[in-house]
């Protein structure tokens, strides 16, 4: 089983020192122990512990709701009923996400071929008015 320090686990993860003591902090790692010196140190399981973190963070999920996870992770066994939901639902989320980024990836893609289009005459001056753009995206959010 690997140990490793906090400034080896900001270089292999490329998440900063800082933001690894703040997770520390705020209980999201509750298994980080510290060596006789107190410097905390990371075992794999804390690796895989932040692996899942960083990813509840990158669907949007709040520190406060990453945090109740950490807690029922604690609590073994008689939370695998709210851990598995919490994870439906966060699956859940980032379907509604993809979604969404296919809708701008398709504005994105016409807009391309619009472009790569005018760059090959020179001018979008015969291209203007007939630049149709999928209709996928809510124009109150501008």
């Amino acid at each position: 089983m690997g140990m490793y320090t906090i400034r080896q686990v900001a270089r292999m993860t490329g998440i900063p020192a800082s933001t690894l003591r703040y997770y520390h902090k705020e209980g999201l790692l509750p298994f980080l122990s510290r060596n006789a010196s107190g410097y905390r140190i990371f075992s794999d399981l804390d690796l895989a512990m932040l692996h899942v973190l960083q990813c509840l963070k990158m669907t949007g999920m709040a520190v406060s709701e990453i945090k109740q996870f950490t807690e029922w992770v604690q609590q073994g066994d008689a939370t695998l009923k709210q851990r598995h939901a919490m994870f439906l639902g966060r699956r859940e989320a980032v379907e509604k996400q993809i979604a969404e980024l296919h809708k701008v990836l398709a504005v994105i893609d016409q807009k391309c071929e619009y472009y790569r289009k005018a760059v090959a005459a020179g001018t979008e001056r015969h291209l203007r008015g007939n630049d149709k753009l999928p209709n996928v995206l809510p124009l109150n959010d501008l």
